[in-house]
């Protein structure tokens, strides 16, 4: 669950981002508002696209893979920045100042810009204008919780202060980086969610300012925040957010409803958004963001959803890229396994195969042109099927409560999956590694929504077209949970 905590952590930040970009400028919307990954907005995004936000926290997270803690991976961030900012779509004009003027005094040396230049750059534009405290440096900050997720807070406090004036002087600035960091890291590594952890590592009158602003979020809905291009107004437009709809049940329905009342809040909807989504996502997971938002997630520089899952993963493991292990490795070796090519048709849906990892070489041969993933896989496992059809659901096959995350909302999500796939004409594959247990509850859980009655009557249908297979008791609890709570007697 930690894991799955960890990949959730710059997943969700896209989300929110992308969920935003096409409201971004826009006043307050009313409650219950529609929000939608709709794209457009002042800057002309793709639906389903990242903006600067996500696009600023990428170099970071790729950096501190690389360097870790070392000074080189400062440097490396900065001359990342640099080389998207040429053609970034959207750039803040504060973080496009100290760009450009870093850029000069580089080019003056004819050297490559360092974040030293931009650290220089960034303190002269704070004594120009006298303030230097926008959202910019807030809604990119998220990788360095997890790249400091197993050392100490005050390690963490420091680096994000050091990291926001590379573009953001101003103390409001760095403090809001850094307590946002520190409640992304508790959020990962106890599932708390807990914005006054870092109050302790700041100056005590400090930390009193910042306590009653929190305080004042927790009063306040995010339309109260209008000028929430301001780092502290961004940071409580995304703390009200969280905080204003905590009576949503805890874990996929809260992070879902939190950032849609981000968006709603208005003005500068795709960074507050960002902002709420990397705490969201720490605290409830990957699993919790909504495959409707995953599927088609994408931006600069040409990532999806899985590369920003494996960016957090590794990250929170702290070994650096790890190219031939799990997530990274291209295939994942199942080899050892028996009975992993199981393959019937669905008893309900001839358009629907379920199957163990090794009915993924059958897929040309099928039509196979959509696939449900319920186990590990490999970057290259799959091929032949679009990205946005390769549905992954991230599901332990175990009774254990600590095992899953949310594993109702998982099967279900699953299962949603198909029957969206089967809506646009797609023929299906759905799998684990042997087809015994994942996939048969996922497929029940398609069944009862395809042919009617009760999930418990489709599993049996299932058991039948798969005789080995063997839900275990959790996912079974599942099942029959749906049917109570649908009010379904099974035969």
């Amino acid at each position: 669950m930690q894991n799955d905590r960890a990949a959730g952590v710059l997943v969700a930040l896209a989300a929110g981002d992308a969920l935003g970009a096409g409201y971004e400028f826009g006043p307050p919307l009313t409650d219950g508002a529609d929000v939608c990954m709709k794209g457009g907005g002042p800057f002309g995004f793709e639906p389903a696209e990242w903006t600067d936000d996500t696009s600023m926290a990428i170099p970071i997270a790729e950096a501190l893979l690389e360097y870790g803690a070392a000074p080189a991976a400062f440097d490396a961030v900065v001359q990342a920045w640099t080389d998207w900012a040429r053609d970034g779509k959207d750039v803040g004009a504060q973080t496009r100042t100290v760009i450009s003027a870093a850029s000069r005094a580089a080019d003056k040396d004819r050297r490559t810009v360092t974040a030293g230049d931009f650290a220089e750059a960034a303190a002269e534009f704070h004594g120009r204008s006298g303030r230097s405290a926008g959202n910019g440096s807030l809604m990119r900050t998220a990788p360095l919780a997890l790249a400091y997720l197993h050392r100490d807070p005050t390690d963490l406090m420091t680096a994000a202060v050091g990291l926001s004036a590379l573009t953001h002087y101003e103390y409001d600035a760095g403090e809001a980086c850094g307590l946002w960091c520190i409640a992304i890291r508790q959020a990962v590594l106890t599932g708390q969610l807990d914005l006054r952890a870092g109050l302790a590592l700041l100056e005590t009158g400090r930390a009193d300012l910042w306590r009653k602003r929190i305080e004042t979020a927790e009063r306040s809905r995010p339309r109260d925040f209008a000028q929430n291009g301001w780092v502290v107004e961004a940071l409580q437009g995304a703390w009200s957010a969280i905080t204003s709809t905590g009576a949503s049940p805890a874990g996929p329905q809260h992070l879902r409803a939190a950032l849609e009342e981000a968006v709603r809040g208005g003005n500068d909807t795709d960074t507050v958004a960002a902002i709420a989504g990397s705490l969201l996502g720490a605290v409830y997971g990957f699993s919790a963001v909504p495959f409707e938002w995953r599927r088609r997630l994408h931006g600069w520089p040409g990532l999806r959803t899985r590369d920003l899952m494996i960016l957090g993963a590794e990250l929170a493991a702290g070994k650096g890229k790890q190219n031939y292990i799990w997530p990274r490795t291209g295939h994942q070796d199942y080899s050892g396994r028996s009975r992993t090519d199981a393959l019937v048709q669905h008893p309900d849906d001839d358009g629907v195969w379920l199957g163990g990892v090794g009915a993924l070489c059958r897929t040309e041969e099928l039509g196979i042109d959509a696939v449900v993933s319920l186990c590990r896989l490999g970057t290259e496992d799959v091929t032949g099927i679009a990205p946005e059809n390769q549905a992954t659901f991230w599901l332990v096959d175990s009774a254990s409560p600590e095992s899953n995350a949310a594993a109702a909302h998982v099967l279900n999500e699953a299962a949603a999956a198909v029957e969206l796939f089967r809506a646009e004409g797609r023929t299906v594959l759905v799998h684990c590694v042997r087809a015994e247990s994942r996939t048969p509850s996922v497929a029940a859980l398609y069944g009862a929504r395809v042919a009617g009655g009760s999930a418990l009557d489709a599993s049996k249908r299932v058991l039948r077209a798969l005789p080995r297979a063997n839900p275990n008791p959790a996912f079974r609890e599942v099942l029959a949970a749906q049917d109570a709570d649908a009010g379904s007697t099974p035969a």
